[in-house]
């Protein structure tokens, strides 16, 4: 019995979390039990998913798969696209340099704002009136 040996990351962006596995493969990668392209209409976030695997030279080489909850489109992208680059760069030190150059390993912290008591938003207040 061969077992296949996965290799984790965990990626995050906004409020999306993704846990992404990747193994030796023909360079697949599915989404929640859905295909790249099915599961990100647009293009751009495409792009964002595969960056990490171009920067590497490493597009055909991986198979990856990936369980993303919470966020929207683009935090959901940019958090799978974490997850590849901690993935690989466990993979193979090699790729260390190369993601750290491309800023693929630097979490992206900006997180909505809270909003504060006595107003009506993060900045936005209620209207002021003077009479």
């Amino acid at each position: 019995m061969v077992v296949e040996q996965y290799i984790w990351g965990t990626g995050r962006r906004k409020t999306s979390i993704a846990r992404v596995r990747i193994k030796k493969g023909i360079g697949k990668i599915v989404i929640n039990n859905k295909d790249l392209e099915n599961y990100f209409p647009i293009d751009r976030d495409r792009g964002v998913v595969r960056s990490p695997l171009k920067a590497t030279k490493t597009q055909g080489a991986f198979d990856v798969l990936v369980n993303v909850i919470g966020g929207g489109i683009t935090g959901q992208a940019g958090a799978i696209s974490l997850g590849i680059a901690r993935a690989l760069a466990k993979s193979d030190a090699a790729f260390v340099d190369t993601l750290r150059e491309e800023g693929f390993l630097t979490r992206d912290s900006r997180m909505k704002e809270r909003k504060k008591y006595g107003q009506k938003g993060a900045r936005k207040s209620f209207q002021w009136t003077k009479r």
